[in-house]
């Protein structure tokens, strides 16, 4: 599996049995499948969607939201029990070109990547097992 490296950009083969061995990028040896979401923007997020071989499950958030806020935590808890996906996060007021591209209207806003290609969208805060529940019908389609 080819896993972009979150920090450098770096495009790294991982086997897919060393998912949660926390492999590192040949580059600069940070953690290219972390158990956390990573902070992505404008600059970096669409090689890490088009090279990233694994699910990428992207939350478009802002600072100022409330709901954000109380969402945050939920994702963050799912990232830490779905290893095979990639978790990441777009602040949506640092980085307009990525919300615009996507089409984000409002906050917050989560999009499943398979392949580079949006495969699936919901808005609104959710419980990590909401979250699972939705992920699950969408990795399940087809």
């Amino acid at each position: 599996m080819h896993l972009v490296c979150p920090h450098c950009n770096a495009i790294n083969r991982v086997p897919d049995s060393r998912l949660t061995d926390h492999p590192v990028c040949g580059r600069c040896g940070a953690d290219v499948a972390p158990a956390k979401p990573v902070p992505l923007n404008d600059s970096t997020l669409a090689r890490y969607l088009e090279k990233t071989d694994a699910p990428v499950l992207v939350d478009f958030w802002a600072d100022w939201c409330g709901p954000c806020k109380m969402y945050g935590p939920q994702f963050e808890s799912l990232a830490a029990n779905r290893r095979e996906i990639r978790f990441a996060k777009v602040d949506s007021d640092a980085s307009p070109h990525a919300s615009m591209r996507f089409g984000v209207r409002s906050i917050p806003t989560t999009i499943l990547f398979q392949g580079g290609r949006e495969v699936g969208r919901v808005s609104g805060a959710l419980s990590a097992a909401q979250l699972n529940q939705w992920l699950d019908g969408q990795l399940n389609k087809g």
